[in-house]
């Protein structure tokens, strides 16, 4: 069914960690506008077309997205790798879980996952199936793709304003390109 290249569609190559960054971009791997339902959403519609090119369409653009899935998950996890516990809670990263536990504060991403890409949203959320639609009707799905990838463009450039490290900047640019493509 596909041809996997072990490559990224465009490099990643970041050299600072830093969390606080993953904690924003994360919400493009499991957040409410991310790469992760947008796979779904692709791959789901495509059995109620009615025109086998469109089905094919619809196949290709949820196999391209799993792609996109692959570079926010590198980028989340080149900006996270080897951080010590100490620079976890330093950095609040999975702050949305945090409590006090006996008087010390409680990371439970880090509990969790560690350093794992887990798919949530910058605001801690995790990901959920009812973040993509498909109802089974071509127009209203294909309306829903429409909207869905100016959602995801638009937070690509929320993402841009607060982001200045030109390793990170690149390949989210090249996504926020993808947008527009779809």
């Amino acid at each position: 069914m596909w041809n996997y290249e072990k490559r990224l569609e465009f490099p990643v190559n970041i050299k600072r960690t830093d969390p606080k960054m993953a904690q924003l971009i994360i919400t493009q791997y499991g957040g409410p506008d991310g790469e992760l339902g947008a796979s779904m959403r692709y791959l789901s519609q495509r059995f109620a077309m009615p025109y086998k090119n469109v089905c094919g369409v619809l196949t290709d653009i949820g196999t391209e997205e799993l792609a996109h899935l692959e570079m926010i998950c590198t980028i989340v996890h080149q900006l996270t790798r080897d951080l010590t516990p100490e620079q976890v809670k330093k950095s609040g990263f999975g702050a949305y879980y945090v409590e006090q536990i006996k008087g010390t504060p409680f990371e439970a991403y880090y509990v969790d996952h560690t350093a794992g890409v887990w798919p949530q949203a910058a605001s801690g959320v995790p990901f959920s199936a009812a973040t993509f639609q498909s109802v089974g009707d071509p127009i209203t799905d294909l309306s829903e793709d429409l909207a869905a990838e100016q959602k995801a463009r638009t937070t690509y450039d929320n993402l841009l304003r607060l982001i200045d490290d030109p390793d990170v900047r690149e390949p989210l640019k090249f996504l926020r390109e993808r947008e527009i493509v779809h």
